[in-house]
C-alpha cells in the first residue's frame, strides 16, 4: 500500500475509480456470419509466457486464488459439460476463482475462465453459474477475448503513468492490472453475441437456460443495493460505454432462452450447489482487511478504524477508501515504510504530499501512537493530513472535503482518533463472514430470516438479492436459502 500521491486534485478526481473497478464485470444474438467464424477459431493452447503475466496481473488485482476443492470440481464439471455442448467441444478451459467479495467474471483467449467468489455467491443455483461460464467461452470461441486482450495493451501506458505520477512500480503494476480489466471491455455487439451463444450452450448441455435471465437480474439489483448511498451517478459508470445495460441483456437472455424451451425446462441443480458454497467466505478476506459498517479492521497489521458518518468504504490491494454520499468528502488510508530516525514532522516535509502547509504541521499523541497532521489544498479541495507510526510503518490518512470548514476538520479529527491497536482478543476473534445454507421451516418468512443476517445495512434487500427473491416472493417450509452469518 505504499505510494507517493504527487497531485492532490488528481487524487481527488480519482478517487472513485476503486469503487468502480469492484463494480466492474464483464457484463448477446449470434450472426449467421459469426456462426461460419466459430469453428475457425484457433485451439486455446497451453499457458504461453504472455498469457501467464495476464494471469499474474488478474490475481494480483483480485486478491489471488480462493481454493476450495469441492466448488472447483463442482466448476470443471458444470465447464466439461459446456464444452461438449459447444460449437467447440475440442477446447481447452481452465476455471480459477479470485478472492475477491466483486462480482466478476471474465476469459483470456488461452482459454483461461475467471469468477469471483462474490459473483458465485450471488448465484443461486447451478444453471445461473453455468450462464455465465457459458458466457465467457463464448467470448474465447467467438475470439472476442483475442480482439479484448489486444485492446488491453493499451491500458499499458496506465501502468507508466500510475508509477511516474505516483513514485511508485508496484502501485503501477497494480493499476495496470486494474485497468486493464475495466478498460480491455467487450463492446455492445459482442456483449449480445456471447450471451445468446453462452444460452445455446447451456441449453444444449441440459441445464435451465433461463439462469441467464435470474442471474443477470440479481446482478442489476446487487448494482442497485451497491450504489446506494455514495453516488447516483456510480451505477450509470457500472456499464458506460461498453456494457449493455442489464434490463436491454435481461430481456435479450429471456428471448433466447424462448427460442429453446419453455420455463421451467432444463436443470437448477440448487441443492447441489447450495450445499457446496455453505460455509464459503462471503464479502471480504480478513487477511487483507476487512469493513464492517463504517468501521475497518486488519487483524494481520493489527489496527482497526472507523470512517465519519455518513461514509461508504471501500477496502483496495492498494488502500482503503471512503466516500461520503454526495462525493463531497472522501479519505484514503494506507501504509508505508519510514526509517525510524526520520520524524513524523520530516516526513509530512518530505515530499509524499505537495502543496502542504508547513505552518499547520503538529505533531500529537493519538491512542498512545505518535502522529503528526497538516492541512493541504488546490483550488478543489482543502485536505487534511494525518501520520500515526507503529514501528517502522507509518499509516497515512488523508481526509478530502470540497470546502475547508471546522466542522470538516472535526469530523475527520474524531475519525483519526479512533485509530488504535486491536488486543489480541481482538484479532482473534476478527473472523470473516461466511454463507450458511438454512432450511425454511413453517412460518419462516423473508423478514424472519433477514434478521439473521450478519449484515446491518438493509439486511432484507440484501437477503431477497441474495436468494434472487422480489418483495413479493413467498418462502415455502423446505426450502434452501443463504444468509450470511459471522
Amino acid at each position: 500500500m505504499s505510494t507517493k500521491v504527487k497531485d492532490l486534485r488528481t487524487w481527488a478526481r480519482a478517487l472513485l475509480l476503486p469503487a468502480l473497478l469492484a463494480l466492474a464485470a464483464c457484463a448477446g444474438q449470434l450472426s449467421g456470419e459469426r456462426q461460419a467464424a466459430l469453428t475457425e477459431a484457433p485451439k486455446p493452447a497451453e499457458m504461453t509466457p504472455a498469457t501467464q503475466r495476464e494471469h499474474a496481473r488478474v490475481l494480483a488485482a483480485y486478491g489471488g486464488a480462493y481454493e476450495q476443492p469441492r466448488l472447483e470440481a463442482l466448476l470443471a464439471q458444470t465447464v466439461d459439460r459446456l464444452v461438449a455442448a459447444s460449437e467447440r467441444p475440442d477446447l481447452k478451459y481452465k476455471v480459477t476463482i479470485l478472492n475477491s467479495p466483486a462480482i466478476n467474471a471474465f476469459a483470456l483467449a488461452g482459454g483461461q475462465l475467471y469468477v469471483t467468489r462474490g459473483l458465485i455467491a450471488l448465484a443461486s443455483d447451478t444453471s445461473e453459474l453455468a450462464s455465465v461460464l457459458a458466457h465467457e467461452m463464448a467470448h474465447v470461441i467467438a475470439r472476442h477475448s483475442a480482439f479484448r486482450e489486444n485492446q488491453a495493451r493499451q491500458a499499458e501506458i496506465f501502468s507508466r503513468v500510475a508509477t511516474d505520477l505516483l513514485g511508485d512500480p508496484q502501485m503501477g503494476a497494480l493499476a495496470l492490472a486494474r485497468s486493464k480489466i475495466a478498460l480491455a471491455s467487450f463492446s455492445r455487439a459482442q456483449e449480445f453475441e456471447a450471451d445468446g451463444i453462452g444460452v445455446g450452450i447451456s441449453a444444449r448441455a441440459g441445464f435451465d437456460p433461463y439462469g441467464a435471465q435470474r442471474f443477470l437480474t440479481a446482478m442489476d439489483l446487487n448494482a442497485h443495493l451497491k450504489a446506494h448511498g455514495v453516488n447516483n451517478d456510480l451505477r450509470a459508470l457500472d456499464f458506460l460505454s461498453s456494457h449493455p445495460s442489464t434490463p436491454d441483456r435481461v430481456k435479450n437472455a429471456r428471448a433466447n432462452a424462448r427460442q429453446y424451451v419453455a420455463p421451467g425446462a432444463g436443470a437448477r441443480g440448487k441443492a447441489e450447489y447450495l450445499t457446496m458454497i455453505d460455509g464459503m467466505v462471503y464479502g471480504e478476506d480478513p487477511s487483507e482487511g476487512f469493513v464492517r459498517g463504517r468501521r475497518f479492521l486488519h487483524p494481520k497489521l493489527g489496527f482497526t478504524f472507523t470512517a465519519p458518518e455518513g461514509f461508504v468504504l471501500d477496502n483496495t490491494a492498494q488502500a482503503v477508501f471512503g466516500i461520503k454520499a454526495g462525493g463531497a468528502q472522501a479519505l484514503r488510508l494506507d501504509v508505508a515504510h519510514a526509517p525510524a530516525e526520520q520524524t513524523l514532522t520530516d516526513y509530512l516535509n518530505s515530499g509524499w504530499i505537495e502543496s502542504v502547509d508547513t505552518g499547520s504541521i503538529a505533531e500529537t499523541i493519538i491512542n498512545g501512537l505518535p502522529a503528526a497532521t497538516a492541512a493541504a489544498s488546490n483550488d478543489d479541495w482543502a485536505f487534511r493530513l494525518y501520520v500515526l507510526r507503529i514501528g517502522d510503518d507509518v499509516y497515512r490518512f488523508i481526509f478530502a472535503g470540497k470546502h475547508a470548514t471546522e466542522a470538516a476538520d472535526r469530523t475527520f479529527r474524531e475519525s483519526v482518533a479512533t485509530f488504535r491497536r486491536l488486543s489480541p482478543a481482538e484479532i482473534a476473534a476478527a473472523k470473516p463472514l461466511r454463507l450458511k445454507v438454512a432450511k425454511v421451516t413453517a412460518g419462516g418468512a423473508s423478514e424472519q430470516l433477514a434478521r439473521r443476517m450478519a449484515i446491518p445495512d438493509r439486511p432484507l434487500e440484501r437477503f431477497r438479492v441474495l436468494n434472487g427473491l422480489s418483495p413479493g416472493d413467498k418462502l415455502k417450509p423446505g426450502d434452501l436459502v443463504k444468509i450470511v452469518v459471522e
